[in-house]
């Protein structure tokens, strides 16, 4: 007889089933885990594997096109000759301008003010249609009509005053343009004339201007040359600058280096680098003699006497100084003969013509020149004597050693370099002061007008590729805003002719500015410039009323995106403060008493313009504000967010532009805005610092920061 289980038993074996199950679940679970995160681990494995892969082939793609822009380089070295062999010969007739200019484009002004009509103030009467109300309605309408009709015959008046004016001042400025080019056409004709008559001077010009108007020369080469021509041989002698030897690539090729991380080149073997040196001198040199005999239109080439220097550093005693490389002479007949696309230019050079090449250029080893410019003619003028030396009349090699010998009595090193027809470095100095001291160059400008920003960018270029310390750029004139905004932070000092002349004075050397009592005059053109036509004068003052010298002057011309209209206007200060309510330019005061500030009628692209006569503001003014404020009664509601992409143009007295200044975009509910200010330096020179003040209170609010009271 069996005993029934009391169910205890049957309790634990299903406590003891439900542990079971729980422990087969957990272990299933992390058995799912474990699977999960190998399956992950994989994946990252996976996915770093192609990031690596990725990012290998992007490195090596890299150093591919390394390699290619270095094979590149190499192939335009290789085929310097060739390439410009095939550029078309210069022709006396690229040098003429056509005897036209910008026609007549009035603007805003051609459109005639739209007159009121009698339909659109016809008044209805309050009330009803009592006679006596429609007689009172059809007077008032009578009288707004007419109160609109003579406000826009006023302005039609005006307007047609304005276009009037403007168009005389645009056929006076035409006329001008016009004559200005025909004496550009006539200088062209007489050195015509003169090249086929043999003239020295004459012939220099013209065969400069071929070789600085080649297309065939690649951007990077240098352009320098030093010519003389020889009337009774009809040969020219010239030196031109050739580049130096970092023209051809140290590397060789790249290739990624994966241990390392880098894309490192590979060195070009020294004797290879070298051998394709020597073809790019020798092409240089053909190619000059390709440009001279190919622009000879007129037969006054019978041969031509070459050497090719290069400017750089002495391996030997470390001063920069010209090092000739290479030197030929060439007939027209001998070389008329050569094929200079199949050529080989390093064989055709030493063996067709005969010339020298160094056989180390590498390490600037030398050749002896054949005949240089300095043989043609009566030598180089110097400076000194009894009498103090004009600077201005100076031969221009003369006041570069006369500059270098200022730098040398002010305790530096100092050297001319080769004599250059195109703002090279004129003089190369060395100040040996610790700390402050280094490599200075200097670029010299014998001008009588003012010096153009042109010039200060291009000195601070020089002094960026010659690693140099600082630049310094000596000008017997004088220098505008432009360029002391230019230089203003920069490795750059500007030295005008009255600051010139002290130095000279203080350390014992002798020069003068002209025969004047301020040793000399001041404008502020540009001397020699051509080429490009100038902007128009923009003048509207009658003679009669001008009361500073109306040639010596600047304008302000003043543009901007957007419709919103502005009142552009000026303050002549001292320090913050106008100097009183007569030298406040607006539109109710055109001009300053003495006439040295005033407003102008814009010509495109501007929308407003002042002009101003800087060196003849009152001797106590030292500032110019020019402000811009919304005009009320065109754009009552408009504040000063679609002033944008503003800025002023400096135009000299002849309009030719001289830089363009920058200016802050306007904001949202100002309505009047400082564009900016020029400010008198201790030397005389004015320069241009930048406003953005911006106001909500329009034109009043701003004035009274400068002490002009508002009624």
């Amino acid at each position: 007889m069996s005993r029934r289980s009391n169910g205890l038993v049957g309790v634990w074996a299903e406590a003891q089933r439900q542990q079971q199950r729980q422990q087969e679940a957990q272990a299933g679970y992390q058995r799912e885990l474990d699977r999960q995160q190998r399956a992950r681990q994989r994946e990252i494995a996976s996915s770093y594997r192609e990031q690596r892969r990725a990012y290998r082939e992007q490195r090596e793609a890299e150093a591919r096109r390394r390699t290619e822009a270095i094979d590149a380089q190499v192939e335009a070295l290789q085929g310097l000759l060739a390439e410009g062999c095939r550029a078309p010969a210069f022709r006396v007739g690229a040098l003429a301008r056509a005897e036209q200019v910008t026609a007549f484009d009035p603007g805003q002004l051609a459109q005639p003010i739209r007159m009121p009509e009698q339909h659109q103030h016809q008044y209805q009467a309050q009330g009803g249609w009592t006679a006596g109300r429609r007689a009172q309605a059809q007077a008032e309408g009578r009288a707004s009509f007419e109160r609109d009709w003579r406000a826009a015959q006023a302005a039609e008046a005006q307007r047609q005053q304005q276009l009037a004016a403007y168009r005389q001042q645009y056929e006076q400025w035409a006329e001008g343009q016009l004559a200005e080019i025909r004496r550009h056409n006539a200088a062209i004709a007489e050195m015509t004339a003169g090249l086929r008559d043999g003239d020295p001077d004459a012939a220099v010009e013209f065969f400069s201007a071929a070789l600085y108007a080649s297309t065939g020369w690649p951007e990077g080469l240098p352009r320098q040359v030093s010519a003389a021509y020889d009337s009774g041989a009809k040969q020219l002698v010239l030196n031109w600058e050739l580049p130096r030897y970092d023209v051809v690539p140290e590397a060789k090729s790249a290739r990624y280096m994966i241990n390392a991380d880098q894309v490192k080149d590979s060195p070009r073997p020294v004797t290879q680098r070298r051998a394709l040196y020597r073809d790019v001198l020798a092409q240089c040199l053909l190619l000059v003699l390709r440009d001279l005999f190919a622009a000879d239109e007129f037969g006054a080439l019978e041969s031509v006497a070459l050497n090719g220097f290069v400017d750089d550093h002495d391996p030997t005693t470390g001063r920069r100084l010209p090092m000739f490389l290479g030197t030929v002479m060439a007939s027209r007949t001998t070389f008329a003969a050569l094929h200079l696309e199949q050529v080989n230019a390093v064989t055709c050079l030493v063996e067709g013509l005969r010339g020298q090449l160094s056989a180390r250029p590498d390490q600037y080893v030398a050749v002896r020149p054949g005949r240089v410019p300095e043989d043609v003619g009566n030598g180089v003028v110097t400076h000194g004597g009894d009498e103090e030396p004009d600077l201005y009349e100076m031969d221009p090699i003369a006041f570069e050693g006369l500059v270098a010998d200022l730098f040398r009595a002010m305790g530096m090193q100092a050297v001319t370099t080769q004599r250059s027809n195109d703002g090279g470095v004129d003089v190369d100095a060395l100040d040996p002061t610790p700390i402050r001291g280094g490599k200075i160059v200097v670029q010299v400008k014998r001008y009588r007008h003012t010096v153009p920003p042109t010039a200060v960018r291009d000195l601070y270029g020089t002094v960026q590729d010659a690693g140099a310390n600082k630049g310094v750029l000596v000008t017997t004139s004088h220098f505008g805003p432009g360029a002391h905004t230019f230089a203003n932070g920069k490795p750059l000092e500007l030295v005008a002719g009255s600051e010139l002349v002290d130095l000279l004075h203080r350390h014992g050397l002798r020069g003068r500015l002209g025969s004047g009592a301020d040793g000399g005059s001041r404008d502020n053109g540009i001397s020699g410039s051509g080429g490009q036509a100038p902007v128009p004068a923009q003048r509207t003052t009658p003679d009669s009323v001008r009361g500073a010298d109306d040639d010596d002057h600047n304008v302000l011309g003043m543009y901007w995106s957007g419709n919103v209209a502005l009142d552009v206007c000026a303050l002549v200060c001292h320090g913050n403060r106008v100097l009183d309510d007569d030298h406040f330019v607006f539109y109710n005061n055109p001009r300053t008493p003495d006439g040295t500030v005033r407003a102008l009628v814009p010509l495109a692209p501007d929308k407003a313009a002042i002009q101003v006569s800087f060196d003849a503001l009152p001797a106590r003014a030292d500032r110019l504000v020019v402000i811009a404020a919304i005009d009320p009664v065109a754009n009552p509601a408009a504040d000063l967010s679609g002033f944008t992409d503003a800025g002023i143009r400096l135009l000299d007295a002849e309009g030719t532009p001289l830089d363009q200044l920058d200016v802050s975009d306007g904001r949202d509910d100002e309505t009047a805005l400082v564009l900016g200010s020029f400010r008198r330096r201790a030397n005389g020179d004015w320069e241009f610092v930048t406003g953005g003040r911006g106001y909500r209170g329009g034109l009043e609010e701003l004035v009274q920061d400068y002490g002009i009271e508002v009624e």
